[in-house]
C-alpha cells in the first residue's frame, strides 16, 4: 500500500510573514490559525512551518536557541498546540521544520562548549589555527573552505583559542553529529514532538550533517583564497547510517511520519538512496538542480541566465524517470529560499500573470510527487520589486551585495540579480485582501507588502472563480481523485520544443496528457509528437480552448480517448 503522502498536497507557511495577530508587524501562530479556513478551501493536506523555535533570528528562525520552546515573537507552546488540534480537526497534519545540522550559538549547547573542559566540547567541530598561523589572523582558519552566506565557514573564538565550523551564519556552529550524544539529543527532541502531535518533518540540509574527516582543504575558486566546493561536505560517508538511526529511534517508518530531507547537490541515484522504501531513511527529498537553471557556469545564484525550457524539461524528466520505481519526488517551484515563480519561470505582467501562474501549476501538480504550495504561490504573488539594497533583509542577499561591491562590482547588476534572485521575494507578507499592509498585519510589517496585493489578493482570488487559487483548488482535487495522477506512469513528449511543455501520465489503460504553453505568445500544436486528440475529454484548462492552437501560457490536461 502506498504512504499516504503520496496522494497529499503540502502547504508551507513561513510564519514571520503570514498572518499577524497582534500588530507587531511579524506574523504569528495565532494569525495562522485564524486563516486555517483558506487552507481548507484550497484543499491541502499537510502543512509545512517553517521555524518557529526560539531564536535569536540571525536566519530567520533557521537558527535555534531552543528546540522545545516557541519564539514570543511567534507565540507560545499553547499556541503551537492550538494550531496543531485546529489542523487535526480539519483533517490536516502539521510538519515541522527540523535544522540539526547546526543551531544557534546561543543555543546552551553551545554555550556550554565554549568551554574547552566541558563535556559539550565535542558537541560541535571545533579546530585549532592552521599551523605556522597567528590564531585570529587571516588565512589561519583550519582550513580554506566557504560558507554559503559568503566568507569563511570558521570563527575564531578568543575565549578557548580555537576555531569552530559554520557551513552557514557565524552565529550558525555546525553540530559534530559523529559524537552519540549528540544523535541521542536529536532523537529525543523529535520524539517529544511527535509525542505533542506533529506529524512529521521538513529536514533542513539534513546531508551535511556526516562531514568527510579529516577535514582538508578544498579548490580555491573564491575571493580570498577561499574555497566554495560543497562537494567537500555533501553527502558524508557515515550521511545513511544517521539517517537510518534517526529513522528508527524516532519512529518515522513505524508511525507513518511525514519526513522530507533538504539535501544540497544530491543527484538522482542518491535520492534514490535516500528514499527508496527498503532504505529506512526519508520519505522523499528536495533537490536543487532545476533552482539552478536560470543560473550562470557552475551554477552561481546571482549570475542569471535566461530560462532555456528544454534543460528544464530535462532535468525535470530525469528526476521523474529516476524514481518511477524506487523513491519518491518532491514538486516544488518556490518555497522561503526562492524567488516567486510567476516573476521567475512565468510572465508577472498584468496581461499574463495569472495565465502564467496557472500553467505554471499545471505543469508541476501533474507530474508524478508530492507537490508544495508556497504561501501566496496559489494567489500568483509576485516577486517584490525592491529597488534599494537597504529594502531587504535577507542575510544572504545582504552579504553578497557588500562583497560584490567592495570587489568593484557595479551596484546596478548587482541589485538587478538580487531584485530577480532574493530570498525575500518569497518573504513578502501574505496578501490577504486590499487594505492597507494587504491585511496581513495593523502594524509595520517587519518587510515591505508587494504593492500590488491592491489587485493581487485572497479576497479577490476567493470571490473570482477563474483565479489562480480556484485553479490550483482543481489541481488538487485532480489529485486526490485520480490514480494516474498519483502513480501513473511519466513519459516527456517534445523535449526539443522551447515553448511546449507537454508530457503524459499512464495508468493502466488510463492516459492523462498535458499541453503547456511556457511563452507569453500563442503556439501552434504540432502535428507530430502528441497522441491523437481525436474524442479527448479537457479535464482542466487554463483558457476557452481554441482548436490547434495553445494561446500565451495556456495550459490543458486531458484525457485520451
Amino acid at each position: 500500500m502506498a504512504p499516504w503522502w503520496h496522494s497529499a498536497v503540502v502547504y508551507q507557511i513561513y510564519p514571520r510573514s503570514f498572518a499577524d495577530s497582534d500588530g507587531d508587524g511579524v506574523g504569528d501562530l495565532p494569525g495562522i490559525v485564524a486563516h486555517l479556513d483558506h487552507l481548507s478551501a484550497l484543499g491541502v493536506d499537510v502543512v509545512w512551518l517553517s521555524p518557529a523555535y526560539r531564536s535569536p533570528m540571525d536566519d530567520n528562525g533557521y537558527d535555534i536557541s531552543d528546540y522545545t520552546d516557541i519564539d514570543p515573537l511567534f507565540g507560545t507552546l499553547a499556541d503551537l498546540d492550538a494550531l496543531i488540534a485546529a489542523l487535526h480537526a480539519r483533517g490536516m497534519k502539521l510538519v515541522m521544520d527540523l535544522v540539526v545540522n547546526h543551531t544557534s550559538d546561543e543555543h546552551p549547547w553551545f554555550v556550554e562548549s565554549r568551554d574547552v573542559s566541558s563535556p559539550k566540547r565535542d558537541w560541535y567541530i571545533w579546530r585549532p589555527a592552521r599551523a605556522g598561523h597567528e590564531p585570529g589572523t587571516p588565512g589561519a582558519e583550519p582550513t580554506n573552505w566557504g560558507s554559503f552566506f559568503s566568507g569563511p565557514a570558521w570563527h575564531f573564538d578568543p575565549a578557548s583559542g580555537q576555531y569552530y565550523l559554520h557551513l552557514f551564519s557565524a552565529k550558525q556552529p555546525d553540530l559534530n553529529w559523529e559524537n552519540p550524544a549528540v544523535r541521542h539529543a536529536v532523537h529525543d527532541m523529535m520524539r517529544w514532538w511527535v509525542e505533542r502531535g506533529v506529524d512529521g518533518f521538513r529536514m533542513d540540509v539534513i546531508n551535511l550533517i556526516s562531514k568527510t574527516y579529516p577535514l582538508v582543504d578544498g579548490p580555491v575558486n573564491g575571493p580570498g583564497g577561499l574555497s566554495y566546493d560543497p562537494s567537500l561536505v555533501v553527502e558524508g560517508p557515515r550521511l545513511h547510517e544517521f539517517l537510518r538511526e534517526l529513522n528508527r529511534e524516532v519512529g518515522i517508518d513505524d508511525r507513518e511520519l511525514f519526513s522530507v530531507g533538504e539535501m544540497i547537490l544530491v543527484d538522482v541515484e542518491q535520492a534514490r538512496s535516500h528514499t527508496a522504501a527498503d532504505a529506512h531513511e526519508v520519505g522523499m527529498v528536495f533537490t536543487f538542480e532545476h533552482m539552478s537553471i536560470d543560473s550562470g557556469p557552475g551554477g552561481l545564484k546571482w549570475d542569471v541566465v535566461p530560462l532555456h525550457l528544454p534543460a528544464l524539461k530535462d532535468n525535470l524528466a530525469r528526476w521523474q524517470y529516476g524514481l518511477a520505481e524506487e523513491g519518491w519526488n518532491s514538486l516544488y517551484f518556490e518555497n522561503h529560499d526562492q524567488p516567486r515563480s510567476v516573476s521567475r519561470f512565468g510572465d508577472d505582467s498584468p496581461e499574463f500573470r495569472v495565465a502564467s501562474a496557472k500553467t505554471l501549476a499545471t505543469t508541476l501538480h501533474l507530474l508524478k510527487g508530492t507537490p508544495y504550495v508556497y504561501q501566496g504561490q496559489e494567489l500568483g504573488m509576485t516577486n517584490a520589486g525592491f529597488t534599494t539594497i537597504e529594502q531587504y533583509n535577507d542575510l544572504e542577499s545582504t552579504r553578497f551585495f557588500a562583497e560584490a561591491s567592495a570587489s568593484g562590482g557595479d551596484p546596478a547588476p548587482l541589485l538587478g540579480a538580487i531584485a530577480f534572485k532574493s530570498r525575500d521575494n518569497g518573504r513578502t507578507p501574505m496578501q490577504w485582501d486590499a487594505s492597507p499592509n494587504a491585511g496581513f498585519t495593523t502594524g509595520k510589517p517587519w518587510l515591505a507588502v508587494t504593492p500590488n496585493h491592491v489587485e493581487v489578493n485572497a479576497a479577490a482570488a476567493l470571490a473570482d472563480p477563474g483565479s489562480v487559487f480556484h485553479h490550483y483548488r482543481a489541481l488538487i482535487e485532480l489529485r486526490h481523485e485520480l490514480e494516474v495522477v498519483r502513480h501513473g506512469r511519466f513519459e516527456l513528449l517534445l523535449p526539443e520544443d522551447e515553448h511546449l511543455f507537454c508530457y503524459t501520465r499512464t495508468l493502466g489503460d488510463e492516459v492523462l496528457l498535458v499541453v503547456a504553453n511556457w511563452s507569453s505568445a500563442p503556439v501552434p500544436l504540432p502535428g507530430s509528437g502528441l497522441p491523437s486528440l481525436d474524442g479527448v475529454q479537457v479535464l482542466l484548462g487554463t483558457h476557452d480552448a481554441t482548436a490547434g492552437e495553445l494561446a500565451p501560457w495556456e495550459s490543458r490536461i486531458y484525457r485520451l480517448a
